[in-house]
Protein backbone atom coordinates (compact mmCIF):
# COMPACT_ATOMS: atom_id res chain seq x y z
CA UNK A 1 0.00 0.00 0.00
CA UNK A 2 2.97 2.40 0.72
CA UNK A 3 3.47 5.30 2.87
CA UNK A 4 0.32 7.41 3.65
CA UNK A 5 0.97 11.35 3.66
CA UNK A 6 -1.33 13.34 5.99
CA UNK A 7 -2.93 14.78 2.67
CA UNK A 8 -3.84 11.39 1.80
CA UNK A 9 -5.61 10.37 5.10
CA UNK A 10 -7.37 13.96 5.37
CA UNK A 11 -8.94 13.20 2.02
CA UNK A 12 -9.67 9.53 2.60
CA UNK A 13 -11.01 10.48 6.11
CA UNK A 14 -12.99 13.36 3.73
CA UNK A 15 -13.95 10.69 1.48
CA UNK A 16 -14.79 7.94 2.27
CA UNK A 17 -15.53 8.22 5.98
CA UNK A 18 -17.55 12.00 5.77
CA UNK A 19 -15.50 13.00 8.93
CA UNK A 20 -14.40 16.48 7.48
CA UNK A 21 -15.24 19.05 4.85
CA UNK A 22 -12.97 19.95 2.57
CA UNK A 23 -12.16 23.66 4.22
CA UNK A 24 -11.31 21.87 7.33
CA UNK A 25 -9.25 19.48 5.47
CA UNK A 26 -7.53 22.34 3.91
CA UNK A 27 -6.75 24.02 7.51
CA UNK A 28 -5.52 21.33 8.96
CA UNK A 29 -2.72 20.99 6.31
CA UNK A 30 -2.09 24.38 6.14
CA UNK A 31 -1.28 24.19 10.44
CA UNK A 32 1.07 21.05 9.97
CA UNK A 33 2.63 23.42 7.40
CA UNK A 34 3.10 25.66 9.88
CA UNK A 35 4.54 23.35 12.31
CA UNK A 36 6.93 22.26 9.78
CA UNK A 37 8.38 25.91 9.92
CA UNK A 38 8.33 26.09 14.06
CA UNK A 39 10.77 22.65 13.47
CA UNK A 40 13.48 24.37 11.34
CA UNK A 41 13.09 27.09 14.11
CA UNK A 42 13.86 24.92 17.03
CA UNK A 43 15.94 22.71 15.24
CA UNK A 44 18.62 25.53 14.19
CA UNK A 45 18.77 26.66 18.16
CA UNK A 46 21.59 29.16 18.81
CA UNK A 47 22.46 28.84 15.28
CA UNK A 48 19.26 30.71 14.34
CA UNK A 49 19.64 32.87 17.01
CA UNK A 50 16.43 31.79 19.27
CA UNK A 51 17.27 30.58 22.16
CA UNK A 52 16.75 33.28 24.76
CA UNK A 53 14.14 35.54 26.30
CA UNK A 54 12.52 37.93 23.95
CA UNK A 55 12.20 40.43 26.50
CA UNK A 56 8.61 40.90 26.47
CA UNK A 57 5.74 39.27 28.73
CA UNK A 58 2.32 37.98 27.30
CA UNK A 59 -1.19 38.42 29.08
CA UNK A 60 -0.75 35.34 31.66
CA UNK A 61 1.99 37.79 32.62
CA UNK A 62 4.89 35.26 31.72
CA UNK A 63 8.45 36.10 30.21
CA UNK A 64 7.95 35.31 26.64
CA UNK A 65 10.92 33.22 24.83
CA UNK A 66 12.08 34.28 21.00
CA UNK A 67 10.78 30.85 19.71
CA UNK A 68 7.15 31.66 21.50
CA UNK A 69 7.14 34.97 19.88
CA UNK A 70 8.05 33.46 16.14
CA UNK A 71 5.82 30.15 16.45
CA UNK A 72 2.97 32.90 16.99
CA UNK A 73 3.96 35.03 14.18
CA UNK A 74 4.47 32.06 11.90
CA UNK A 75 0.95 30.27 12.96
CA UNK A 76 -1.07 33.55 12.66
CA UNK A 77 0.89 34.43 8.92
CA UNK A 78 0.16 30.73 7.58
CA UNK A 79 -3.50 30.57 8.88
CA UNK A 80 -4.91 34.35 7.99
CA UNK A 81 -4.62 34.50 4.23
CA UNK A 82 -6.29 30.90 3.29
CA UNK A 83 -10.13 31.67 3.86
CA UNK A 84 -10.68 28.74 6.12
CA UNK A 85 -10.68 30.91 9.41
CA UNK A 86 -12.64 33.91 10.99
CA UNK A 87 -10.34 34.65 13.22
CA UNK A 88 -7.50 33.03 15.50
CA UNK A 89 -6.83 32.77 19.74
CA UNK A 90 -3.32 32.39 20.88
CA UNK A 91 -2.36 32.00 24.29
CA UNK A 92 0.24 34.27 23.65
CA UNK A 93 -1.96 37.36 22.48
CA UNK A 94 -4.42 39.53 24.39
CA UNK A 95 -7.35 38.61 22.72
CA UNK A 96 -8.66 37.29 19.38
CA UNK A 97 -7.17 37.85 16.15
CA UNK A 98 -9.81 38.48 13.77
CA UNK A 99 -8.66 37.54 10.31
CA UNK A 100 -8.35 40.90 8.07
CA UNK A 101 -11.15 42.26 5.65
CA UNK A 102 -8.38 41.60 2.75
CA UNK A 103 -8.79 38.17 2.83
CA UNK A 104 -12.01 35.98 2.77
CA UNK A 105 -13.36 34.67 6.02
CA UNK A 106 -14.14 30.85 6.74
CA UNK A 107 -16.21 29.13 8.84
CA UNK A 108 -14.24 27.55 11.81
CA UNK A 109 -11.61 29.41 14.16
CA UNK A 110 -8.24 28.33 15.31
CA UNK A 111 -7.12 28.31 18.78
CA UNK A 112 -3.20 27.06 19.64
CA UNK A 113 -0.65 27.43 22.21
CA UNK A 114 2.55 28.54 20.17
CA UNK A 115 5.00 26.91 22.04
CA UNK A 116 4.40 24.41 24.83
CA UNK A 117 6.94 23.65 27.07
CA UNK A 118 9.06 27.57 26.88
CA UNK A 119 10.44 26.03 29.94
CA UNK A 120 12.77 23.46 28.21
CA UNK A 121 13.62 25.52 24.80
CA UNK A 122 17.35 26.48 26.06
CA UNK A 123 18.06 23.04 27.40
CA UNK A 124 17.06 20.95 24.36
CA UNK A 125 14.25 18.90 25.68
CA UNK A 126 11.08 18.20 23.59
CA UNK A 127 8.78 20.85 23.60
CA UNK A 128 5.43 21.39 21.00
CA UNK A 129 2.67 23.19 19.74
CA UNK A 130 -0.89 22.29 20.80
CA UNK A 131 -3.93 23.95 18.55
CA UNK A 132 -7.73 23.39 18.41
CA UNK A 133 -10.44 23.79 15.65
CA UNK A 134 -13.89 25.09 16.93
CA UNK A 135 -16.52 26.22 14.40
CA UNK A 136 -18.12 29.87 14.22
CA UNK A 137 -20.81 30.23 15.80
CA UNK A 138 -23.85 31.78 13.13
CA UNK A 139 -23.17 33.52 9.77
CA UNK A 140 -23.95 36.42 7.90
CA UNK A 141 -21.84 38.72 10.82
CA UNK A 142 -18.26 39.14 12.54
CA UNK A 143 -16.93 36.99 14.99
CA UNK A 144 -16.42 37.94 18.47
CA UNK A 145 -14.39 36.55 21.42
CA UNK A 146 -17.58 35.27 22.99
CA UNK A 147 -17.66 32.71 19.97
CA UNK A 148 -14.66 30.96 20.72
CA UNK A 149 -16.29 30.35 24.15
CA UNK A 150 -17.29 26.89 23.54
CA UNK A 151 -16.86 23.62 25.46
CA UNK A 152 -14.23 21.21 24.37
CA UNK A 153 -17.03 18.45 23.23
CA UNK A 154 -17.51 21.21 20.24
CA UNK A 155 -14.30 20.96 18.63
CA UNK A 156 -14.01 19.75 15.42
CA UNK A 157 -10.71 18.71 15.45
CA UNK A 158 -7.72 19.01 17.58
CA UNK A 159 -3.79 18.13 17.95
CA UNK A 160 -0.02 18.74 18.46
CA UNK A 161 3.11 18.79 16.90
CA UNK A 162 5.95 17.64 19.34
CA UNK A 163 9.60 18.63 18.49
CA UNK A 164 12.33 16.39 19.38
CA UNK A 165 14.33 13.10 18.44
CA UNK A 166 11.54 13.18 16.01
CA UNK A 167 8.98 15.72 14.90
CA UNK A 168 6.10 14.32 15.37
CA UNK A 169 2.07 15.58 14.28
CA UNK A 170 -0.59 14.44 16.53
CA UNK A 171 -4.08 14.59 14.83
CA UNK A 172 -7.95 13.86 16.01
CA UNK A 173 -10.76 14.83 13.79
CA UNK A 174 -13.14 12.48 15.98
CA UNK A 175 -12.58 9.36 14.10
CA UNK A 176 -9.51 7.79 16.64
CA UNK A 177 -5.98 9.64 16.76
CA UNK A 178 -3.15 9.37 14.29
CA UNK A 179 0.91 9.84 14.09
CA UNK A 180 2.40 11.25 11.65
CA UNK A 181 6.37 11.63 11.23
CA UNK A 182 8.20 14.28 9.31
CA UNK A 183 10.23 13.03 6.70
CA UNK A 184 13.05 15.48 6.65
CA UNK A 185 14.26 14.05 3.54
CA UNK A 186 10.96 14.82 1.28
CA UNK A 187 9.61 17.31 3.85
CA UNK A 188 6.50 15.19 4.12
CA UNK A 189 4.29 14.22 6.90
CA UNK A 190 3.82 10.38 6.47
CA UNK A 191 1.52 8.30 9.13
CA UNK A 192 3.26 6.28 11.09
CA UNK A 193 0.98 4.90 13.70
CA UNK A 194 -3.22 4.96 13.11
CA UNK A 195 -6.08 3.74 16.00
CA UNK A 196 -4.07 4.92 18.88
CA UNK A 197 -4.80 3.56 21.82
CA UNK A 198 -3.91 4.05 25.46
CA UNK A 199 -3.78 1.17 27.70
CA UNK A 200 -6.77 1.51 30.81
CA UNK A 201 -4.23 0.30 33.06
CA UNK A 202 -1.09 1.94 34.10
CA UNK A 203 2.00 2.21 36.79
CA UNK A 204 3.30 5.66 35.82
CA UNK A 205 2.40 9.09 37.16
CA UNK A 206 3.39 12.61 35.57
CA UNK A 207 3.56 15.81 38.63
CA UNK A 208 5.80 18.15 39.70
CA UNK A 209 6.35 16.47 43.07
CA UNK A 210 7.93 20.11 43.76
CA UNK A 211 4.54 21.73 44.64
CA UNK A 212 3.20 18.65 47.05
CA UNK A 213 3.12 20.83 50.10
CA UNK A 214 0.72 23.22 48.13
CA UNK A 215 -1.33 20.44 46.71
CA UNK A 216 -5.17 19.73 47.94
CA UNK A 217 -5.77 16.63 50.45
CA UNK A 218 -7.09 14.57 47.03
CA UNK A 219 -3.87 15.11 44.99
CA UNK A 220 -1.46 14.39 47.94
CA UNK A 221 -3.32 11.59 49.32
CA UNK A 222 -3.58 10.07 45.82
CA UNK A 223 0.29 10.33 45.36
CA UNK A 224 0.67 9.54 48.79
CA UNK A 225 -0.90 6.20 48.14
CA UNK A 226 1.08 5.14 44.97
CA UNK A 227 4.54 6.25 46.23
CA UNK A 228 3.29 3.45 48.95
CA UNK A 229 3.86 0.82 45.67
CA UNK A 230 3.03 -2.65 46.49
CA UNK A 231 2.90 -2.28 50.06
CA UNK A 232 -0.06 0.45 50.52
CA UNK A 233 -3.19 0.23 49.03
CA UNK A 234 -2.64 0.75 45.39
CA UNK A 235 -0.41 -3.04 45.71
CA UNK A 236 2.22 -1.66 42.79
CA UNK A 237 5.04 -0.14 42.46
CA UNK A 238 4.73 3.36 40.35
CA UNK A 239 7.23 5.32 38.43
CA UNK A 240 6.89 9.03 38.14
CA UNK A 241 7.74 11.22 34.77
CA UNK A 242 7.71 14.77 34.85
CA UNK A 243 9.05 16.26 31.69
CA UNK A 244 7.58 20.31 32.19
CA UNK A 245 6.31 20.25 28.85
CA UNK A 246 2.67 19.25 28.14
CA UNK A 247 2.95 17.98 24.97
CA UNK A 248 5.97 15.76 25.88
CA UNK A 249 4.19 14.55 29.07
CA UNK A 250 0.64 13.81 26.48
CA UNK A 251 2.88 11.77 23.82
CA UNK A 252 4.46 9.41 26.35
CA UNK A 253 1.26 8.70 27.84
CA UNK A 254 -0.62 7.95 24.08
CA UNK A 255 2.43 6.07 23.38
CA UNK A 256 2.33 3.71 26.22
CA UNK A 257 0.02 4.76 28.96
CA UNK A 258 0.08 6.83 32.32
CA UNK A 259 -1.50 9.48 34.23
CA UNK A 260 -0.69 13.44 34.12
CA UNK A 261 -1.98 15.67 36.26
CA UNK A 262 -1.41 19.57 36.68
CA UNK A 263 -3.90 20.38 39.83
CA UNK A 264 -4.84 23.31 41.81
CA UNK A 265 -2.61 24.08 44.17
CA UNK A 266 -2.08 26.76 47.12
CA UNK A 267 0.43 28.78 45.55
CA UNK A 268 -2.00 30.97 43.55
CA UNK A 269 -5.29 29.81 45.31
CA UNK A 270 -7.43 32.70 43.47
CA UNK A 271 -6.54 30.32 40.08
CA UNK A 272 -8.54 27.46 39.39
CA UNK A 273 -5.59 26.18 37.78
CA UNK A 274 -1.92 26.30 35.94
CA UNK A 275 -3.14 25.05 32.61
CA UNK A 276 -5.43 26.92 29.96
CA UNK A 277 -8.80 25.15 29.01
CA UNK A 278 -9.18 26.71 25.67
CA UNK A 279 -5.76 26.09 24.33
CA UNK A 280 -4.19 23.18 26.24
CA UNK A 281 -6.86 20.81 28.46
CA UNK A 282 -9.69 20.90 25.48
CA UNK A 283 -7.20 20.08 22.63
CA UNK A 284 -5.49 17.59 24.74
CA UNK A 285 -8.82 16.00 25.73
CA UNK A 286 -10.37 15.52 22.64
CA UNK A 287 -7.16 13.99 21.82
CA UNK A 288 -6.65 11.38 24.72
CA UNK A 289 -10.60 10.81 24.62
CA UNK A 290 -10.28 9.53 21.12
CA UNK A 291 -7.41 7.56 22.20
CA UNK A 292 -9.75 5.85 24.83
CA UNK A 293 -8.54 7.65 27.79
CA UNK A 294 -10.04 10.20 29.83
CA UNK A 295 -9.49 13.96 31.20
CA UNK A 296 -11.21 15.40 33.95
CA UNK A 297 -10.45 18.19 36.23
CA UNK A 298 -10.98 15.97 39.41
CA UNK A 299 -14.55 16.64 39.45
CA UNK A 300 -16.05 17.08 36.22
CA UNK A 301 -14.95 16.34 32.41
CA UNK A 302 -13.16 18.90 31.06
CA UNK A 303 -14.50 18.88 27.93
CA UNK A 304 -18.17 19.59 29.58
CA UNK A 305 -16.54 22.51 31.23
CA UNK A 306 -18.01 25.92 30.12
CA UNK A 307 -15.67 28.46 29.29
CA UNK A 308 -16.50 32.10 30.58
CA UNK A 309 -13.03 33.76 29.55
CA UNK A 310 -10.15 33.14 26.83
CA UNK A 311 -7.48 32.54 28.88
CA UNK A 312 -9.69 30.45 31.67
CA UNK A 313 -7.59 27.93 33.67
CA UNK A 314 -8.33 24.50 35.10
CA UNK A 315 -7.25 21.80 36.88
CA UNK A 316 -5.91 18.94 34.39
CA UNK A 317 -5.94 15.17 35.18
CA UNK A 318 -5.63 13.21 32.33
CA UNK A 319 -4.44 9.93 30.97
CA UNK A 320 -5.18 5.86 31.15
CA UNK A 321 -8.97 5.66 32.15
CA UNK A 322 -9.14 3.38 35.05
CA UNK A 323 -6.65 6.03 36.35
CA UNK A 324 -8.54 9.17 35.84
CA UNK A 325 -11.64 7.35 37.46
CA UNK A 326 -9.69 6.45 40.77
CA UNK A 327 -8.45 9.94 40.81
CA UNK A 328 -11.98 11.64 40.39
CA UNK A 329 -13.35 8.71 43.06
CA UNK A 330 -10.65 10.66 45.84
CA UNK A 331 -11.83 14.10 44.78
CA UNK A 332 -15.66 12.58 45.77
CA UNK A 333 -15.11 10.54 48.70
CA UNK A 334 -14.47 12.35 52.55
Amino acid sequence: MGRISLTRYLVEQQREHGRIPGELRLLIEVVARACKHIAIAVNKGALGDVLGNAGTENVQGEIQKKLDVIANEVLIEANEWGGHLAAMASEEMDSIHVVPNRYPQGEYMLLFDPLDGSSNIDVNVSIGTIFSVLRKIGHGRGVAEGDFLQPGRHQAAAGYCVYGPQTTLVLTVGDGVAMFTLDRETGSWVLTQNGVAIPEETREFAINMSNMRHWAPPVKRYIDDCLAGRDGPRGKDFNMRWVASMVADVHRILTRGGVFLYPWDAREPDKAGKLRLMYEANPMAFIVEQAGGAASTGTERIMDVLPNKLHQRVPVVLGSKNEVARIATYHAGP
